[in-house]
């Protein structure tokens, strides 16, 4: 097969609705002569064939064949098919645990099997999901048995709305090579880092372009460079800001919020939005960015418009409110009165290198990796690696850098004098789990064992469907049932106290960066909470789960203000991925006070909140969910106040002899006092 060929394959079969015909020539071309189609199953349903465990997400399955590695490694080919209702994203930790218990031979199928290649079809969804699951076994005295460990899958997801560039980019060579695949080889097909890597690359140098052409219009025009020099505005931190802006619409547009005709639910929009809305589908213009984007920006993202069916008058089209600061002018830059002309070929050209060419190639994700779950495309993690390489950037080192690219050993060097790093996110995970074992064990006062804990922390993505039938089972009190309880019974009997002492927790982290670790605990919180409500019955969507974890346990400080909006970025997202509203899109909340830039080496007085501790605590929940921005100017202002009140009444402060100064810790405060 030649590099056409192996384009059009890919095309044919990844960005079109599920079709088996389609789905089965590419795994032939992909696995080549060993691809036994003699060990296929035909299509199976019913009690035998899921188990009920599994009922409420997948009605049936059928396997194509079995492929043999050149090691003798077993990967076999399915089809899964979810139930009517059941969403590809909703259902993923009972699709990834339905193909291990296949592996593990639990489907009346016996043998162990290494892995699976698996299409992953819903009756509701133009799009589907094509997943390499994976479990790790081990030999003892001779025999091959399996780690107790979830099972790890890695996905594309393809169809109708999604582009095949990343895919073809991955199995090109694959489908091109005469040689059997290796599993490893499929593996890394599969490996989200080398697109990662690829993007950043022409990421940093739409950045470089964009500040150099802000440079431009900042040197031409009088009116842009007083504006810039008034308000305190770099071309660095804009052009930042702009890519950031734009990022970010990528990954909401996946959610069909955008560009939604009169009269529909959100959700129905298109998923190119940006590059129709560039098209010129919505509305005319002359300059992109000044009469398409700012409006966008600035109004329709920013001013709640349902009153006037959510913009429609403006762009012909339903654009959600979505609040939370995002799309704050930078430094109050007045977009309504100044006219920024940047140039429409930067956001597209025929050179096809503008901004909206390089993000329209590749996939977006608003789902964050978890490290059982881990997709094919661009998520907001992104965001977080991105900080990390072009935060040591700055107007004053800006020609050094650009002198850095040169070599990547002075790249490399440059990253290490001004950079940031980044945690890996296996690193996040295990400081997760063991400080939440930690915690949960110290307050449990020897209720339940760190052994018992651990499994709880470690295995609840493995055994929820279980508990959940194994709980129904005990309440109705059926005994005599395959379905036992797989976390310990002192979790079970401790269950409500676990969930408090969970709902009580306060975290906050003293050096935020992207919000690597409190986005984790986040996640950790939530999944162990979850598996609770099976015992408790304290039923809550994941979404007002999330919400009430981000507003009442989650805290972060960070001296570098960038580190600080990626950080909210990514709690937006996380908020995002769960909204299940179509009539209403909920509002995202006003982070200010739950992120706060200030320099967490310098500590607090003890009453540091005990005069108008519950005042500031009032306003700053008021604050959290408050949409209007003259109201939320008001109550941010009554705040700072309150909180500069409280401490210019502190000994030692604000010219006091002291070992610690409040105006690092927040220095928004003190903003005005000089």
């Amino acid at each position: 097969m030649n590099d056409k060929q192996a384009k059009e394959l890919v095309r044919d079969t990844f960005e079109s609705e599920f079709k088996k015909e389609k789905f089965d020539k590419f795994i032939t071309e992909l696995l080549k002569k060993n691809f036994d189609r003699s060990k296929a199953l035909p299509k199976r349903s019913g009690n035998q064939a899921v188990p009920e465990k599994y009922r409420d997400f997948i009605t049936s399955w059928e396997r194509l064949g079995r492929y043999e590695d050149p090691e003798g490694r077993i990967i076999d080919v399915l089809i899964v098919y979810l139930k009517k209702g059941q969403s590809l994203y909703r259902s993923r930790v009972a699709q990834r645990n339905f193909v291990a218990d296949y592996l593990r031979g639990n489907l009346g199928t016996k043998s162990l099997k290494d892995a699976a290649l698996v299409a992953f079809v819903s009756p509701d969804e133009e799009d589907w999901r094509f997943s390499f699951v994976k479990l790790e076994y081990k030999k003892e005295d001779g025999k091959v048995k399996e780690v107790l460990s979830p099972a790890k899958r890695w996905s594309f997801l393809v169809g109708k709305n999604e582009k095949s560039h990343t895919a073809q980019s991955r199995f090109l060579e694959l489908l091109k090579s005469d040689k059997e695949p290796s599993l490893e080889e499929i593996q890394k097909a599969f490996d989200i880092e080398t697109i990662t890597k690829e993007f950043f690359k022409e990421y940093r140098d739409l950045f470089i372009k964009t500040k150099l052409e802000l440079d431009k219009i900042v040197k031409e025009n009088p009116a842009v460079r007083k504006e810039f020099e008034d308000k305190n505005i770099s071309t660095v931190s804009f052009a930042k800001k702009l890519l950031g802006q734009i990022v970010f619409l990528y990954f909401l547009q996946k959610k069909g919020w955008f560009g939604v005709e009169k009269g529909k639910d959100f959700g129905t929009g298109p998923r190119d939005f940006i590059r129709r809305l560039f098209n010129g589908e919505y509305i005319s213009y002359k300059n992109f960015y000044n009469e398409v984007l700012e409006p966008l920006f600035y109004e329709a993202l920013r001013v709640d418009r349902s009153f006037n069916d959510h913009y429609y008058d403006k762009l012909n089209c339903k654009i959600p409110f979505l609040n939370g600061g995002l799309f704050d002018p930078p430094n109050d830059f007045n977009w309504v009165d100044i006219d920024l002309l940047i140039p429409n070929e930067l956001f597209s050209n025929e050179a096809e290198n503008g901004i909206l060419d390089v993000f329209d190639r590749y996939n977006f994700t608003v789902n964050e990796e978890e490290p059982l779950e881990k997709e094919v495309a661009l998520d907001p993690e992104l965001l977080g690696k991105i900080y990390e390489k072009l935060n040591a950037i700055r107007e004053d080192n800006f020609d050094e850098y650009l002198k850095a690219l040169k070599s990547s050993a002075k790249e490399n060097e440059f990253n290490k004098e001004y950079g940031v790093y980044y945690t890996p996110r296996e690193i996040v995970h295990y400081m997760c789990s063991e400080s939440l074992i930690y915690y949960l064990e110290s307050q449990l006062d020897g209720k339940v064992s760190r052994e018992d804990l651990e499994v709880f922390v470690n295995f609840a993505d493995l055994f929820i469907e279980n508990e959940k039938v194994a709980q129904k089972k005990a309440e109705n009190g059926n005994e005599n049932t395959k379905y036992k309880y797989k976390i310990p019974e002192s979790i079970i009997q401790n269950a409500e106290k676990i969930d408090k002492l969970l709902d009580d927790l306060k975290i906050c982290d003293p050096a935020v960066g992207s919000g690597a670790f409190p986005v984790g605990m986040l996640h950790e919180i939530v999944k162990l909470r979850q598996l609770l409500s099976v015992y408790t019955k304290n039923n809550l969507n994941t979404y007002d789960l999330k919400r009430h974890t981000i507003e009442n346990s989650i805290y972060g400080v960070d001296i570098d203000s960038g580190a600080i909006e990626v950080c909210k970025l990514r709690f937006w997202l996380s908020l995002v991925v769960d909204e299940e509203s179509f009539k209403d899109i909920k509002p995202l909340p006003n982070l200010d006070y739950k992120i706060v830039r200030g320099n967490s080496l310098i500590g607090f007085p003890e009453d540091w909140r005990s005069d108008i501790g519950n005042k500031i605590s009032e306003l700053e929940s008021k604050y959290f969910s408050e949409t209007h921005p003259d109201r939320k100017k008001e109550i941010k202002k009554e705040l700072d106040a309150l909180i500069l009140k409280r401490l210019e009444n502190s000994e030692g402060v604000l010219g006091y002899k002291v070992d610690f100064d409040f105006r690092l810790f927040f220095p928004q405060v003190f903003k005005e006092k000089g």
